[in-house]
């Protein structure tokens, strides 16, 4: 497995807009790329840590690369990348009612920071990354041990639903048909 710092420097030496935009910064002022790109990582992190915007970033981090590359899945005709985009909003979706909670808490700030950093891995490109091993070894086993009481609960709300539904397209038929009926006959 390349080292990280390796697969970092190839970044920043690729072909891509964030290498095209540092080599830029870096012949205007002299400052390699590396350090560019290393400063900037930190600036976000201490930044994600103590500023005001934290939240914000976090949510742009946490949603706007997964729905672009969710959308790229669902264009695509391999259906292996589907699934694993699936998998990270499953992950997002408990995660973020879990947060829910967690923010009445006084170290919302501290916790953004850790967000961040957990929705990176669990979007990061390997097969470890935080969705499927949050899948693989807490929500799956908790799905399939109670799916069959989730999915009676599921059909009892949705009959519910269908019947309430019915009664009120039933009565305001009532409602608006037999007055108007009434006033036929009195013509």
């Amino acid at each position: 497995m390349v080292p990280l710092r390796e697969r970092f420097q190839a970044f920043l030496n690729g072909d891509n807009l964030v290498a095209n935009i540092l080599g830029k910064v870096e012949a205007r002022t002299g400052t390699k790329k590396y350090y560019l790109a290393t400063g900037s990582v930190c600036a976000m992190g201490l930044y994600l840590m103590f500023g005001y915007g934290a939240s914000l970033l976090c949510n742009l981090i946490g949603f706007v690369y997964p729905a672009y590359s969710s959308i790229k899945a669902i264009e695509s005709l391999d259906k292996k990348d589907d699934t694993i985009w699936l998998t990270y909003w499953v992950v997002y979706g408990i995660f973020s009612v879990v947060e829910f909670f967690l923010t009445f808490s006084l170290l919302v700030s501290t916790l953004l920071c850790w967000k961040c950093m957990f929705l990176l891995w669990c979007m990061a490109p390997f097969s470890w990354n935080g969705s499927q091993v949050m899948y693989n070894r807490f929500i799956r086993p908790f799905f399939l041990k109670h799916q069959h009481t989730v999915d009676s609960m599921v059909n009892d709300l949705s009959e519910q639903a269908r019947s309430t539904a019915e009664t009120v397209t039933r009565e305001a038929y009532r409602a608006v048909v037999t007055p108007a009926a009434e006033s036929e006959k009195d013509m």
